[in-house]
């Protein structure tokens, strides 16, 4: 069988992973259950609200099968709030704020302000040729790599993407500027 990507269908921008999967021709599907994460041969953690996806992780409970599956080398890819809740560290979370975790890094949440702060750039990322089109909202910031590769810098040297093992982590929204590149990424070199 050909591998499949599962995306966490909670909250956030689920669709516009799915749909860019599927313009890369890859087998994509929502994952809400742990039925449907156990079918999948690796799961993105989508942008949204990093506690209210992990609240709904738990409720659903998804939180501790994620966490097991991910640790045992499931690959995972987090953007913007998948990002935090890939993180081992956390600065500025809230009180008692859990993450999946298994990215030896530690990220600060909203670090770019609010939603009006919100920016697009064009970024170089290692392991793909030409710049990267890159939507930051309410992003986090990697602030410590600890033993992460450092994939992508914006021009004032702040780290928003890392791999590390089984996990991509980026700090911003290529699926909502049409980027397909970062999920081919993905797909070729952690999925297939």
């Amino acid at each position: 069988m050909a591998p499949r990507v599962g995306v966490l269908a909670l909250q956030g921008d689920f669709r516009e992973h799915l749909e860019a999967f599927t313009r890369i021709g890859a087998d994509a599907i929502a994952v809400r259950t742990t039925t449907e994460l156990d079918s999948v041969d690796a799961i993105v953690i989508p942008g949204g609200e990093s506690t209210t996806i992990a609240k709904l992780a738990r409720n659903f409970g998804l939180f501790e099968p994620l966490q097991a599956k991910i640790s045992a080398g499931l690959p995972a890819f987090g953007t913007c709030a998948g990002l935090i809740l890939l993180a081992n560290r956390l600065i500025d979370g809230i009180e008692g704020q859990e993450t999946l975790g298994g990215l030896n890094v530690t990220v600060q949440r909203n670090a770019f302000g609010n939603q009006l702060d919100s920016f697009e750039v064009d970024l170089a990322f290692e392991g793909i040729n030409g710049s990267v089109h890159a939507a930051f909202i309410r992003a986090p910031l990697i602030v410590e790599t600890g033993d992460a590769e450092v994939l992508s810098k914006l021009a004032d040297g702040r780290v928003v993407a890392v791999k590390q093992g089984n996990i991509l982590g980026i700090a911003f929204h290529p699926e909502v500027t049409g980027e397909d590149r970062v999920h081919e990424l993905f797909w070729n070199e952690f999925v297939k």
